[in-house]
């Protein structure tokens, strides 16, 4: 039962000033319209991840691209048609693990695009698009260290980027079943990868997809295993401000209409069938698609959330 649902049923039996008191401290959102703002400046800006190949990254030429950029970019087309303002343009601004809630909360990006799971916590604060990949946290370790359970991860030294849902899992894994193993945080996935590679930590926490497109381009990859045990799942999807109605249903609208026709597909080839990363679509990703929903992520291990 919610704490609303609770005061209200002892509504008669508690003095009304203490109710509303009571009322008074639940939390409220006040509407939020970047609409009007995106009609006013004709400028949208969108935050970016600068190392979370295939979905948002910097190129060769320095320009951020990815999956989840052109996602962004077709809600843009969609912003535009609404507004009927072919040019409004187009800023990026490079955000963090731990920056990118801040960031938006304080209106200095207006979507989030990148690798964010959508997470009950997270849902306190910010709003979710539909869902658009569905990952799952694995552990990317040397090959001669296996790791079925969680428990074989005791004693280990392990990366974490600081800021995911890795961190906070294995933060609280940390006071129980993982009380022996060594944690050590990093500010980004190409530092935490770095580490593994050259022998400072023995496995690194992050979601698989992630895992996959660091190690795609490296000549590690023979060297490294990715475990099978899946720690959590993990929907992503676009970021918004609490209370941003109007932008979100834009958002949610693109990609409604890639769903239904099929096109989804073809971005999807695009990024995660090349010839360097091969990642099959899953079965939680294909159904995101058929039915689109904002289901938050869960942890697979009992007693523990992301």
């Amino acid at each position: 039962m919610s704490p609303l649902s609770a005061h209200l049923l002892r509504a008669t039996l508690i003095p009304a000033s203490f109710a509303l008191t009571a009322l008074a401290a639940l939390p409220v959102h006040a509407a939020v319209d970047t609409m009007s703002k995106i009609r006013e400046t004709r400028t949208i800006v969108l935050g970016v991840r600068e190392a979370a190949a295939p979905f948002s990254f910097v190129n060769a030429q320095k320009q951020p691209v990815g999956y989840s950029v052109d996602l962004c970019m077709n809600a843009v087309e969609e912003i535009r048609r609404e507004l009927k303002l072919p040019d409004i343009k187009v800023q990026y601004k490079p955000v963090s693990g731990p920056d990118r809630i801040p960031k938006l909360l304080s209106g200095e990006i207006d979507l989030e695009c990148g690798s964010t799971t959508n997470t009950m916590a997270r849902q306190e604060k910010v709003d979710f698009s539909y869902t658009f990949f569905v990952a799952g946290m694995r552990v990317l370790t040397s090959q001669n260290l296996h790791v079925d359970t969680v428990k074989d991860l005791q004693k280990q030294p392990v990366a974490l980027t600081k800021g995911t849902t890795s961190e906070k899992l294995f933060r609280q894994l940390a006071e129980g079943e993982l009380r022996d193993a060594k944690f050590t945080t990093y500010d980004n996935n190409v530092e935490a990868f770095k580490a593994l590679k050259e022998g400072k930590v023995r496995a690194f926490a992050q979601d698989d997809s992630l895992l996959q497109g660091l190690v795609s381009n490296d000549k590690t990859i023979d060297t490294l295993s990715l475990s099978r045990l899946a720690l959590s799942v993990e929907p992503y999807a676009v970021m918004a401000r609490k209370g941003d109605t109007a932008l979100l249903a834009a958002v949610d609208r693109s990609l409604a209409q890639l769903y239904s026709s099929g096109e989804i597909n073809k971005l999807y080839d695009k990024w995660f069938n090349t010839s360097t990363l091969t990642i099959k679509m899953g079965r939680l990703t294909r159904d995101s698609f058929v039915r689109p929903n904002k289901q938050p992520g869960v942890a697979m291990v009992l007693g523990h959330s992301i």
